[in-house]
């Protein structure tokens, strides 16, 4: 945790140009001009973009990679988790192991030191991917933070000994309290895995991180269960401490039913975190035209106060066959799915993968461009803000903890019709 010296970093669009003091892995002095006065290493982002660290808020690397040895041929969530199932029962550790650390490292070279991770915990996996993230968790710890969901994707009610197994997980040191009600045989059974969820909270003091609503069909009620998440927030004081990935069925309400229910999860507090590749294509299957964009609506929720992040859940696998870990890619699917065109909504997807993402896990306190703040930054080769996600440009440093971790130059080598003037 050496000293550093960023100048003229591109912090926000309309503003002047500023320096980026950093000292003892923090932030210690932002200003147009601070003198070198202790010999610190300076970087020159010559006016280019300046993020904190970009957050993967929603990923499974236990998962990742499967797809190639039993590709989801159908593309629904049936297929999916039956193949997955199927493959869980083969898992190792070494080969948990190496799929989830490929994922880790492909996270921190594409400027994301801060994840939250669901590993299965359910009668095929066991304990073994939390397990598993525990172990790359200490291995990384000085490129990358991460939390750990034990996620029960096979269900509490209807997998007998899964929530012994989260508790044991917990008890290992997982760090967030999963769900996924969606995944229980009837709707008596979702309510009563939500109350087995809150409960075992409450139990540790962790926070919630749930998926949930994940479909296109408004009249099933296994898939509409929102609102009683955030009635339970609410009646358990869990305000700002509960998460849901997916939420994909509020997409298909109508405009003046939806309205309140966004209201009633801003009141509660509740993080949305839609997860646009796997959500757009998994979703809609069952309809033959006007197939729909199968996510929450962004912008409608934001419009009503709700907290939105975003990541990429799956890395291909049978839920997704796509993806690199790369979080602005991502961000480029959601702002032209979600039709978020002008320069100020293109900026609002960067807040989605950094600073809202940081209060969906919790890590407003330390996270963040400020004085005082972790340093945890990437500088683009970009000048523009709301075009970086257009852009998708270079990665120029990845610095965690004030340290530089990953530095990447570019060159160009151009026929002479190509060269500005």
């Amino acid at each position: 945790m050496g000293n550093l010296l960023i100048r003229k970093a591109h912090i926000k669009d309309g503003e002047a140009l500023k320096d980026i003091k950093i000292s003892g892995g923090k932030i210690v002095e932002i200003a147009a001009h601070i003198q070198n006065d202790n010999n610190s290493r300076e970087i020159d982002a010559k006016g280019n973009a300046v993020l904190p660290t970009l957050i993967e808020s929603h990923i499974h690397p236990d998962k990742a990679f499967l797809e190639e040895r039993k590709p989801n041929l159908s593309g629904t969530l049936e297929e999916a988790l039956k193949n997955t199932a199927e493959l869980k029962k083969l898992y190792t550790y070494e080969d948990v192991k190496e799929r989830a650390e490929r994922v880790i490292r492909w996270s921190v070279l594409n400027g994301t030191t801060i994840m939250r991770a669901h590993p299965d915990v359910d009668p095929f996996e066991k304990t073994l991917g939390v397990e598993v993230l525990l172990d790359l968790k200490e291995k990384f710890k000085d490129v990358l933070d991460m939390q750990i969901v034990a996620f029960p994707q096979e269900g509490i009610i209807q997998s007998p000994g899964v929530l012994e197994m989260m508790e044991e997980s917990i008890k290992m040191g997982a760090d967030v309290v999963g769900g996924c009600p969606y995944s229980e045989k009837t709707m008596d059974d979702t309510k009563k895995q939500l109350e087995i969820v809150f409960d075992l909270a409450e139990k540790y003091n962790l926070p919630i991180d749930m998926h949930a609503d994940f479909g296109t069909d408004a009249n099933d009620p296994q898939n509409t269960c929102i609102e009683l998440i955030c009635d339970m927030t609410i009646e358990r004081g869990y305000q700002g401490r509960v998460a849901i990935g997916h939420v994909t069925t509020l997409g298909s309400l109508d405009p003046e039913v939806a309205a309140p229910i966004f209201d009633k999860i801003a009141k509660a507090e509740v993080s949305i975190v839609p997860l646009p590749v796997t959500d757009m294509f998994m979703t809609g299957r069952a309809e033959r035209k006007n197939i729909p964009r199968g996510m929450a609506p962004v912008l409608a929720m934001m419009e009503r106060g709700v907290n939105l992040a975003y990541s990429s859940n799956n890395i291909r696998n049978a839920f997704t066959p796509f993806g690199n870990a790369d979080l602005i890619a991502v961000g480029y699917l959601l702002q032209v799915s979600q039709q978020m065109g002008s320069a100020a909504q293109r900026r609002s997807v960067l807040d989605m993968v950094t600073y809202n993402a940081a209060k969906a896990i919790g890590i407003t306190e330390t996270y963040g461009l400020e004085v005082g703040k972790n340093a945890d930054v990437v500088i683009y080769d970009c000048k523009d803000l709301s075009n970086l996600v257009n852009d998708q440009p270079l990665i120029r440093y990845v610095i965690k903890n004030g340290k530089i971790i990953v530095q990447n130059e570019l060159t160009q080598d151009l026929a002479p019709v190509l060269m500005e003037d």
